[in-house]
């Protein structure tokens, strides 16, 4: 999955400066990315001058994705934002990348006072199941793989929080609360609410692989509360997020101040 912030560019023929473009990508499938125009289609629109107008494309494979830099002056980099500063660099001319990141930041250089960027959730990394050592058949894979240090895991985390604390069937939090609730992280204290948003369409879509079925079509606004509830209860059905999770959060302070204990 491809996002594409809202005011760095546009799909294909789109305006500049647009709104926010997400991109889903199956295995063999091209993503072109650059300035474009009538002769040079591309379904990322990067708004800015310094930047071709085929500055790249991403190509998706099983199990990761590759970077190709069509670029003859400029690297690009693609930032770990998970990975306390880890990146690489893609000089140009480079073709297939191989880029091993599960969340990665695409960011081109420009003449204005900050790059143009945008993310890419790669596709699901498979980890062996620690017991397979037979010389035989197929290995097993994780169904549900989560890297409990990425934070789509910690806003998981802050969704389960409520219902792990008091076992009771309490709202599921909306978006803003989750921002306030990870305020206090490290690593969740530049978290918007659209990051959070980006997070949870990803944990819906490419992590837990769920459906909201809903037949009457409800609004927006219904669907995205429907989303985090179908989040929740497979999480805590499965035991993918447990008690022992919530230690993950900042503290959780009451009315006097003091931390309050998780429900026994």
């Amino acid at each position: 999955m491809v996002h594409l912030p809202q005011g760095s560019g546009g799909a294909d023929g789109g305006e500049p400066h647009g709104d926010a473009v997400t991109l889903r990508l199956g295995p063999g499938e091209v993503a072109r990315f650059g300035r474009g125009s009538a002769t040079v289609p591309v379904e990322l629109r990067l708004a800015d001058p310094a930047i071709s107008r085929l500055a790249g494309e991403i190509r998706v494979t099983d199990d990761h994705w590759q970077l190709t830099n069509h670029s003859t002056t400029h690297s690009y980099l693609v930032e770990n934002p998970e990975g306390a500063g880890e990146y690489l660099r893609v000089p140009p001319r480079r073709v297939g990348a191989p880029i091993p990141f599960e969340f990665s930041r695409v960011v081109l250089p420009t003449r204005g006072d900050a790059p143009i960027s945008f993310q890419v959730f790669a596709p699901d990394h498979l980890y062996l199941d620690p017991e397979a050592g037979v010389p035989w058949g197929t290995s097993t894979v994780t169904a549900y793989s989560l890297d409990e240090t990425a934070t789509y895991f910690l806003v998981l985390v802050a969704l389960c929080e409520p219902r792990l604390r008091d076992q009771s069937r309490v709202a599921v939090p909306t978006t803003p609360q989750i921002v306030e609730r990870l305020s206090g992280h490290v690593t969740g204290g530049t978290l918007t609410a659209r990051a959070v948003s980006s997070h949870i369409d990803y944990l819906a879509e490419e992590k837990l692989r769920i459906g909201v079925a809903d037949a009457h079509e409800p609004g927006k606004g219904d669907r995205r509360n429907g989303k985090r509830e179908e989040i929740v209860g497979l999480a805590l059905r499965f035991g993918l997020v447990q008690e022992e999770h919530l230690a993950l959060l900042p503290p959780l302070t009451g009315a006097g101040g003091r931390e309050r204990p998780a429900a026994r």
